[in-house]
């Protein structure tokens, strides 16, 4: 059997997702993809990706832990699936005993007492049409492996046989991805980042849909504490594993909450400090380029998330405010920030300015012309200006 160069290598087949319906933006959809598994995977040692045939096929060094290469790779966007394969030369014989070999270490590995093949013939020169193909294969794994048999239906094991143009890829198993679109593809969004479940959950959601981020978060010292702030600081650590290195801008809220809570009704606090949260947001988003607000709010989960409440904080900003977990149920939030473990972070007991100064009947259905009214009272301007003035920095790095 004629087996090429890599027969050293792990090699992992990835799939991409909607990138491959861009049309003429395919190829810089894949490009992105490329560089950002190579960003991923280059400290595990000598790997090497390309792309070729509408496919990116990733090549490591045996002493590289397969389950490493998928880990790094499960984090990148615009990936539908990922298979560990073996590539051989695409002449029949080769196939058939290569099919063979591959069933019988599989059942070295596990129980395997049933199995179905599925051929895709991507090279339509090649000699023998798919059905029959995957029947000789079939056939051939059968007198190999004589205990095995063929269940169609429920097999224990599929065997895919992938044949391109030089080369043939056997693998069995299809790990699938997050899809979505490669990062930094749509732009950049500034996300509401708090302490609570929602907000790391939108900022994922928009990344997946290929926006690069940056993060702002409000405190209230010394009423909210330092712990707090470093719960805030790790779920931003577990967001950069799939949205790289980002900038988190925060922001000490509270002399914005005193003025609202010193010259205005205390059941419009609530609705007049997030507008405050979404004017210093939108002038941070503009001096680092972000063309968009995230916010994780789902629509009447509190009294700030009402219609007519979230009316009142849109206008506030003049730049767009994406929610992308609107119409999610809480539960479906929950189990999204458990996939992509930002849930036990979040529900760590430490408060954050959302919970300081609460009135105690807060307004669910507020009229903007009374919080304009209200808000009119304030020095807006310098308020913001100062929150601004008094930033702080942190650039957030990947937990690794």
């Amino acid at each position: 059997m004629t087996v090429d160069i890599n027969k050293d290598k792990n090699i992992f087949i990835v799939r991409l997702g909607e990138t491959v319906l861009k049309g003429k933006n395919k190829s810089y959809f894949e490009k992105k993809i490329v560089e950002r598994i190579k960003r991923l995977v280059k400290r595990l040692g000598d790997v090497s990706v390309v792309r070729k045939e509408g496919l990116i096929f990733v090549y490591s060094d045996k002493d590289i832990k397969e389950d490493e290469i998928l880990k790094e790779m499960g984090k990148v966007f615009g990936i539908a699936s990922i298979s560990q394969a073996v590539e051989l030369d695409s002449h029949v014989e080769d196939i058939y005993e290569e099919a063979v070999k591959y069933m019988l270490d599989l059942m070295d590995k596990k129980e395997v007492k049933t199995f179905k093949v599925e051929v895709k013939r991507a090279d339509k020169s090649f000699p023998i049409k798919s059905p029959q193909m995957a029947k000789n294969v079939g056939a051939a794994v059968l007198k190999g492996c004589k205990v095995l048999k063929v269940d169609v239906n429920n097999p224990d094991v599929k065997l895919f046989v992938n044949i391109r143009q030089d080369k043939t890829y056997i693998y069995q198993d299809k790990v699938d991805g997050f899809g979505g679109l490669p990062l930094g593809t749509n732009g950049k969004g500034m996300v509401l980042l708090s302490g609570g479940i929602d907000s790391p959950v939108a900022a994922f959601m928009m990344a997946k849909r290929g926006m690069a981020i940056e993060a702002i978060h409000f405190h209230s010292y010394p009423y909210t504490s330092q712990r707090a702030q470093e719960k805030v600081e790790a779920l931003a650590g577990r967001l950069a594993v799939y949205c790289s290195r980002f900038n988190l801008h925060v922001v000490n809220l509270l002399p914005v909450q005193e003025e609202i809570v010193r010259k205005c009704p205390e059941e419009q606090t609530t609705i007049l400090v997030r507008r405050f949260m979404m004017k210093i947001a939108e002038a941070v988003a503009k001096e680092n380029a972000a063309t968009m607000l995230i916010t994780g709010e789902s629509l009447g989960q509190v009294a700030s998330q009402t219609s007519d409440s979230i009316v009142c904080t849109d206008n506030a900003v003049e730049i767009p405010v994406m929610r992308p977990l609107i119409a999610l149920d809480k539960v479906d939030i929950i189990e999204k920030a458990k996939e992509i473990e930002t849930f036990d972070i979040s529900i760590l007991p430490f408060e954050d300015c959302c919970t300081v100064f609460l009135p105690k009947r807060p307004v669910t259905r507020p009229k903007l012309k009374d919080i304009l009214a209200s808000e009119s009272k304030l020095d807006v301007d310098t308020l913001v200006k100062n929150a601004i003035d008094n930033i702080e920095v942190l650039t957030i790095y990947p937990e690794i």
